[in-house]
């Protein structure tokens, strides 16, 4: 530039862009609706991070056992929903299938759940002890725990306990896949679990 040639114009023109703070030529920071390409993309590797191979077929082991039940409980995973039944004992054998509807054990009363698909959990093993007292009795048999916000529990429902096994009925958001397996500990105590998958 040809300083002779400065006028008073151009130095108040330079003058104004040098006041301009530095935060005006900052990339902008997303918010709301256009932030979701990045959600969406962290979303999709979650799910792509999941076990596979799970199905929606009944699964059954016969083993029955006198070790009662003693507790139902629940919690959130990244890929799925977690039930667990406690064992005060060796491992229950167990039968987990999708029904139409759960029915109470002895009476065959229907059993009322929230959700697109109704999953049938028997424990075999009893809710009462050896002497007949009982070793799990839920203050809320239609609500054993809190599954608001759940991403597949829609509630959680106790069926009753008959004939030494125990049935729980969960409603589900729709057929999912799910795995059921055993857990030993804590200490001589075992633990059935149940996941249910958020997606195929």
């Amino acid at each position: 530039m040809n300083i002779h040639h400065i006028t008073p114009k151009t130095i108040i023109a330079a003058l104004a862009v040098m006041a301009v703070p530095a935060a005006a030529f900052a990339a902008p920071v997303l918010t709301g609706s256009a932030a979701a390409p990045r959600n969406t993309s962290t979303t999709a590797v979650a799910i792509a991070s999941c076990p596979r191979g799970w199905g929606s077929l009944p699964e059954a082991n016969s083993r029955m056992t006198q070790a009662p039940v003693t507790a139902v409980r629940t919690g959130r995973h990244a890929c799925y929903d977690r039930i667990v039944v406690d064992i005060r004992g060796r491992a229950p054998g167990y039968d987990v299938r999708y029904v139409k509807n759960v029915y109470t054990d002895g009476a065959g009363h229907l059993v009322p759940l929230r959700g697109g698909a109704k999953l049938q959990v028997v424990v075999r093993a009893p809710a009462y002890s050896s002497t007949g007292a009982a070793t799990y009795s839920p203050k809320n048999a239609r609500e054993l725990t809190n599954v608001a916000g759940y991403s597949t529990f829609r509630q959680v429902a106790y069926a009753g306990t008959f004939e030494g096994q125990t049935t729980i009925g969960l409603g589900v958001r729709a057929r999912l896949p799910f795995r059921v397996y055993t857990l030993a500990g804590p200490g001589s105590n075992t633990r059935l679990v149940i996941d249910v998958a958020h997606h195929w």
